[in-house]
């Protein structure tokens, strides 16, 4: 979500007449995007601050600095510079070897919300003015539909040719979030669930198709929740909201409405060539229609993020989540019986409130017994307005929860790994991103399961008919037939066979052999 809203500030910027410059010593103001789910995001920040304002005083220079999003949502106006906040109030050894002053100053000259951006050129005159401001108010309305976002090209470090665009795309179709787990700040900086009308999103998509992008991931805090009530109501539906069966809401049902299954239906009709990602999803919002469509359209990616957060039943019901283990399993056997082949993520916290040890025991073989793709998992840290802060007690000592969290990530390393392992042999379609950082003779993109692959540029043999002389190289945008050949627990490495696009990888025959090399490969799709 940082990167989308960092797209659609520069668009607000660019429009209101603000260059953009490629490096601090251009530069007149900084703006920072943060966010506030782990206290470990806000120290980087609060470092980052200090460190901008001691370069700047050793060049001699007076810079603005802006603190956005869900950070400047959360502590408003005490980010600015005289809010108190001063070097010896962050955490002990933090900053150690930049030496600074007891009584210098970290602070923000003005800081904006993830719903106020559009705000974002008078606070950035004021501060020049020596105005400090704050614009933090949340929206039930504001969703950007209106904005288009300034994408970020590629990394010098990954480009292959001069300054080239990335095929891939992040479309934001929904914000805030109603669900109020007890650990999560999100509905408290990012306030309610609001969704940007479908049409709006369809023409953003099409749009970036027509400009080069084959990869799009629409963007919500839960995104499969979205509901769009800006449509006529003879198009709306008039059911309640569709839940995975065996999970529940703490809020009414909502009514009428486009849903999700309605977004993806429309955007993955824009083009066969257009491949479609989605995150972050909340596992009580996959209805059956929704699996359904996934399994039926090819260029909707066979990935989904199911969040399971703990595999005990009593931490679940701690957190407010609406769902059980075993509710939890039936979802993921629902999902591998209607999309074979699917590859599944989960985020895992270690260390929430109570949690003992036969509740971690349990999130471990959770990780073991669904054997994810990949998992995300993070020492709880606790938020202030949370209901667990208001309500529970944070009594995991921190060396456990740092234990638990590094056998959590061990196991779910060592699930990738055989995730991984499992697709040596395979040929998977693969869209190229751009150059590998550590060789600039390969490239690197990602499969159908958003494993990374990487591979040589110069694909020097044809698989029909074995010639080396037209040597052929490959760019980003290109989707390319790639066999597997190694894996580790979090990329893969292979061949590029041939140049194709996504409709006709998934039109061929799952079984190939050709004629010059009298051997059978798998075809994954």
């Amino acid at each position: 979500m940082n990167r989308s809203d960092t797209e659609v500030a520069k668009s607000v910027l660019s429009t209101a007449g603000l260059q953009n410059v490629s490096s601090f010593q251009e530069c007149d103001t900084v703006l920072l995007m943060t966010c506030a789910i782990r206290e470990s995001s806000e120290s980087k920040i609060w470092r980052r601050l200090h460190h901008y304002r001691l370069v700047a005083k050793q060049q001699g220079r007076s810079i603005k600095i802006g603190v956005l999003g869900c950070m400047a949502e959360r502590l408003k106006e005490k980010l600015l510079c005289n809010s108190g906040f001063s070097i010896d109030r962050l955490t002990s050894g933090a900053i150690s070897n930049l030496e600074p002053h007891p009584s210098q100053s970290v602070g923000a000259d003005f800081v904006c919300g993830p719903d106020a951006y559009r705000d974002l050129p008078r606070l950035i005159a004021n501060a020049h003015a020596g105005i400090q401001g704050a614009s933090v108010a949340l929206s039930l309305e504001e969703t950007y539909a209106d904005v288009r976002p300034v994408r970020r090209c590629q990394a010098s470090e990954d480009a292959l040719e001069g300054n080239q665009s990335s095929p891939s795309a992040f479309i934001s179709v929904m914000r805030g979030c109603d669900n109020m787990c007890t650990y999560c700040i999100v509905p408290f900086v990012r306030g309610r669930e609001r969704s940007r009308p479908l049409s709006s999103i369809i023409d953003e998509a099409a749009q970036l198709f027509e400009a080069g992008v084959r990869n799009i991931t629409l963007l919500g805090q839960n995104v499969n929740s979205y509901c769009d009530h800006s449509v006529p109501q003879s198009r709306t539906l008039t059911s309640a909201t569709h839940l995975t069966p065996g999970f529940h809401a703490i809020y009414r049902p909502k009514l009428g409405g486009l849903r999700f299954v309605n977004l993806l239906d429309e955007v993955s009709r824009i083009s066969p060539e257009l491949r479609i990602r989605f995150t972050s999803p909340h596992p009580k919002d996959f209805p059956p229609e929704v699996l359904q469509l996934i399994a039926e359209r090819h260029n909707i990616c066979s990935h989904l993020h199911l969040p399971a957060q703990s595999g005990s039943a009593t931490v679940l019901d701690r957190m407010g989540r609406g769902y059980t283990p075993d509710a939890y399993l039936a979802l993921v056997e629902t999902v591998r019986k209607t999309i074979p082949g699917v590859a599944i993520t989960s985020d895992f916290i270690a260390g929430f409130c109570g949690e003992t040890e036969d509740d971690h025991e349990a999130s471990v073989q959770l990780i073991k017994n669904v054997g994810y793709s990949f998992t995300f998992c993070f020492p709880y840290s606790m938020r202030e307005k949370t209901r667990a802060y208001h309500r529970l007690v944070d009594d995991v000592p921190l060396e456990t929860k740092n234990r638990r969290h590094l056998e959590l990530r061990a196991v779910g390393r060592q699930a990738s790994l055989e995730f991984n392992r499992a697709q040596i042999g395979q040929i998977q379609l693969v869209l190229v991103e751009g150059r590998s950082r550590r060789s600039f003779e390969d490239v690197f993109g990602f499969n159908d399961c958003n494993v990374k692959v990487i591979f040589p540029r110069m694909m020097a043999q044809s698989p029909t008919t074995g010639a080396t002389s037209n040597a052929t190289t490959l760019n980003p945008g290109d989707y390319v037939a790639v066999r597997v050949e190694e894996a580790t627990s979090q990329t893969l490495r292979g061949r590029a066979l041939w140049k194709t696009t996504l409709k006709k990888f998934h039109e061929d025959s799952h079984e190939c052999t050709y004629e010059n090399t009298n051997f059978t490969m798998r075809l994954q799709c």
